[in-house]
């Protein structure tokens, strides 16, 4: 029999030797274009689109990882410092603050706050800062804007930025600042900050109402939904001292307020823009604000298609920064000081993809696609494992691949809230009252941090959680609604506490004692988290011990949200991540004139107690000290008494990032984040490459064998044609 000589044959058998041989192939497998690869690009992913990227709207934790990369507010938080420490960010020093009496005359510092009628905080800003490139600041050859009263056609062909190629820029000015307080009185852009800011910045209430008025106006003469020029606007609030200065006037005193001026709400908007998104027809293609923010920081958004990818890029007219020398005892040994003095940002471009799930993510991440990762309850074991003590480290397998662990207290509250509006669990009645605490009782938090959570929480007792002004630990901390104190540690009250509650509220055995009818309680949600299976399971559990039944309605986060601004739920899952480190950031979310439907504002639950809100008034002008820790402990303690949260549990925080990423950080309360952060980026193209090897010898093999297989049949035929040939 003649040896098998196919050329093909031979290609295969060499391939198999060079697969077997060879150490690094290409990788096959990368998710992104090939044109960025081995650029300095940061890569990480988002699970749900931003519904607001105006600074004025915004206030979710999701859109505020874009926001505070493009916007700068005239301060900023230092990055490696703790407790918390305001620094200026666009401000060249920071803001100087005089306090007045009601006559007008200057009180000195520390001046009784009873007597303080009015506060005044100047803030100057950086010469020379210039915004992004943007299509609003084009001009031509006169002067004048480029792109402004556009035909109907022109603006019909447009689906991007991208779509207007002539960009300009100018310089940022105070009256950019003032302009966006201004906004937050805008009739149409129903700010979430408004009823607490009218309350403390003057004339904010009183432009709110002439801008109401003067919509209705237009509306009535057609001219409905044009562009306002704020600029025609005055307000005593706000004033405009020369081109770099202005100042905020604040009624009595607030001494939360420096804290608000590190926040996209106070961040500058230039009206060129604000006009150039108002032309018809821009907002029906999603050019507007909401979708193309724009600012002086260190980055611009240059794509946004929210279900699939989003794209920040450096700004080429940044300002300027240096990464800080200073921080915690613990940076220096952690390489956190290792770039002291160097300019930033040091990334050119930050990727976003949208991830639904969690296990493609995760997997995405152990492959080196994604830069750093969270760690969900589906791959803690695989990420982290558990001392005897209750001390935590990273997993061989982590370890193995240079991942590195950061654990961190956030400043986090999770709760489900009760809509204090709803006829079954809301008011203030004891029927009321009671069927709370009974759910209250009956959801094991310490269940749930356990099996959901892998630890990774703390039972809440209140909304203000440890690290935070106000918070108490041991005994004197503790619910005594929800809880009792045993052996040197809180103790959830028995389930018969719970039915014996719901039993006075009228509700024995989880029916109506009057109707007969069993009690069924709705909870709304978004269909992940709280939403999905094994958790609607594990609440449904929870009920059952009250024999009432519990009815999940999930939806997506957008729905979800118009439903708690109509106060359409009955309960619902929400958290509160910090601002600033205050406990009247967490306070104000239970404060009456926060009330979600009656004001748009943060108390989600629409809870109103004449009380709480008299202490709340009080406690937010006080400095920290005991008076003000006394109040907040009267608060906290009509808070647990009416119960209109189920307090849940304080978040503890654990990131991983691979060991080519640097200078990362946690602090939930710093957000402007990226232009710290650092790549090696050789490190991870090596390290991708080596663990994303392509393996081609099973292909082959196969390919081979098939070779084999079809050899005898090519050979037969051939000879078949070569006798044929020969009898010719």
């Amino acid at each position: 029999m003649r040896a098998i000589t196919s050329p093909t044959i031979r290609r295969l058998a060499a391939l198999l030797v060079a697969a077997s041989l060879s150490g690094c192939g290409p990788v096959w497998n990368d998710p992104y274009p090939a044109a960025e690869r081995g650029g300095n690009i940061l890569y990480t992913a988002f699970s749900q689109r931003p519904k607001h990227l105006d600074p004025v709207q915004s206030y979710s934790e999701d859109e505020a990882t874009f926001l505070y990369q493009i916007y700068e507010p005239p301060l900023q938080y230092h990055y490696l410092k703790r407790p918390f420490q305001l620094q200026v960010a666009a401000a060249a020093r920071m803001p100087t603050l005089r306090q007045f009496d009601a006559a007008g005359n200057l009180l000195p510092a520390g001046a009784d706050p009873a007597k303080i009628a009015r506060s005044e905080y100047e803030i100057r800003i950086q010469p020379g800062i210039r915004y992004q490139p943007h299509p609003a600041f084009a001009l031509d050859a006169a002067g004048k804007p480029v792109y402004l009263d556009l035909p109907a056609e022109v603006v019909a062909s447009k689906r991007s930025l991208a779509d207007f190629p002539q960009t300009g820029t100018r310089e940022l000015t105070a009256e950019d600042y003032i302009y966006q307080i201004k906004r937050l009185a805008h009739p149409r852009l129903h700010s979430p900050v408004l009823e607490l800011m009218g309350d403390y910045i003057v004339g904010l209430k009183d432009l709110h109402a002439r801008l109401v008025a003067d919509e209705k106006a237009r509306s009535a003469d057609g001219q409905g939904g044009s562009w306002i020029d704020l600029r025609s606007y005055p307000m005593a609030g706000v004033e405009l001292v020369d081109r770099y200065t202005y100042r905020v006037h604040i009624k009595g005193t607030y001494p939360q307020f420096p804290y608000w001026l590190a926040m996209p709400f106070f961040a500058p908007m230039p009206f060129e823009a604000e006009r150039f998104f108002a032309q018809p027809g821009m907002a029906e293609r999603n050019l507007s604000l909401d979708w193309w923010p724009i600012g002086t920081g260190p980055y611009m958004l240059v794509e946004n298609n929210p279900n699939a990818r989003m794209v920040l890029a450096r700004n080429p007219n940044f300002r300027g920064e240096s990464y800080p020398c200073e921080g915690e005892p613990d940076d220096q040994a952690a390489g956190l000081l290792a770039d002291c003095g160097k300019p930033i940002p040091f990334i050119d471009k930050v990727v976003f993809s949208r991830e639904k799930e969690s296990i493609p993510a995760w997997n995405k991440f152990l492959q080196g696609y994604y830069d750093a990762s969270g760690v969900s309850s589906d791959n803690f074991d695989q990420a982290v494992q558990m001392g005897g003590q209750g001390d935590v480290s990273l997993s061989d397998e982590m370890a193995d691949k240079g991942i590195r662990l950061n654990t961190s207290v956030a400043p986090t509250v999770m709760y489900m809230g009760f809509n204090m509006l709803d006829p079954v669990v809301g008011g203030s009645t004891e029927r009321a009252r009671k069927l709370r605490l009974a759910i209250s009782i009956a959801i094991d938090q310490e269940e749930f941090i356990s099996v959901f959570q892998n630890g990774r929480g703390v039972p809440a007792m209140h909304p203000i959680p440890p690290g935070i002004a106000g918070y108490r630990a041991g005994e004197a901390g503790i619910n005594p609604f929800v809880y009792d104190w045993a052996d040197g540690k809180p103790q959830r009250k028995p389930v018969d506490e719970a039915r014996r509650l719901l039993a006075e509220a009228g509700y024995p055995g989880g029916r109506d004692a009057k109707s007969g009818e069993p009690l069924v309680v709705y909870l709304d949600t978004t269909g992940s988290g709280m939403g999905d299976k094994s958790t609607v399971d594990w609440l449904a559990k929870q009920f059952r011990k009250l024999d009432v039944q519990l009815v999940v309605r999930a939806t997506d986060y957008n729905r979800f949200q118009d439903k708690i601004r109509k106060g359409n739920a009955q309960l619902f899952y929400w958290g509160w991540n910090a601002d600033y480190p205050d406990p009247e950031n967490f306070l104000f979310l239970l404060y009456g004139a926060q009330g979600k439907v009656k004001s748009q504002g943060e108390n989600a639950a629409n809870y109103e107690n004449a009380e709480y809100d008299r202490l709340f008034e009080r406690m937010k002008a006080m400095p920290d000290g005991p008076e003000r820790q006394a109040i907040t402990e009267r608060m906290l303690a009509i808070l647990q008494h009416d119960a209109p949260w189920v307090w849940g549990f304080y978040e503890k925080a654990y990131t991983l990032q691979h060991g080519w990423l640097y200078n990362r950080k946690p602090g939930k309360i710093v957000r402007n984040t990226l232009k710290y952060q650092r790549l090696d980026v050789a490190a991870r193209e090596r390290l991708r490459a080596e663990w994303n090897r392509p393996i081609l010898w099973p292909l082959i093999l196969l390919g081979l064998l098939g070779a084999l297989v079809v050899a005898p049949a090519v050979m037969h035929y051939r000879r078949r044609e070569q006798a044929g040939g020969d009898g010719v």
